[in-house]
């Protein structure tokens, strides 16, 4: 019996970019227009993106966000995933600078949800939806 190791495909991800933890992953309508709203509203970073066969969708997207992954997809009923709209869940960032990553994600067209603001627990936080449904929560340690 002989044993081969599998190779990766040509795209994989680097070494750098391993994943670790519990990883969200999360189906959006249009995930490629979601990955570029995610780069200008939070810096994200693309690790790996793979269209599907019909060319207008992702099959898979993987994101890199303030040092943790997020996975992205569209909606594939034809194969039992069909949209739904997000709920019972909220994307959270804690970042040095809440003001700036605030700021960065409502020019780039987050709506507010609860305003930033001190909170009892100490930080500055708040939560904003962006144009996919999803809600995103963002917090810092108040000075």
């Amino acid at each position: 019996m002989t044993t081969s190791t599998p190779t990766a495909p040509e795209n994989a991800a680097s070494p750098q970019a391993r994943i670790t933890g519990v990883v969200p992953y999360v189906n959006v309508s249009d995930a490629n227009a979601a990955a570029t709203f995610y780069e200008r509203a939070f810096g994200a970073e693309v690790i790996d993106r793979y269209p599907a066969e019909d060319g207008r969708r992702l099959m898979h997207c993987h994101l890199r966000i303030n040092g943790g992954s997020l996975m992205i997809s569209d909606p594939f009923p034809e194969f039992g995933y069909p949209l739904k709209q997000p709920q019972s869940f909220t994307l959270h960032l804690q970042v040095d600078d809440v003001d700036a990553w605030w700021n960065r994600a409502l020019d780039a067209g987050a709506e507010v949800v609860m305003p930033l603001e001190k909170q009892f627990w100490g930080d500055r936080y708040g939560q904003l939806r962006d144009p996919f449904g999803v809600t995103w929560s963002m917090g810092s340690s108040a000075s």
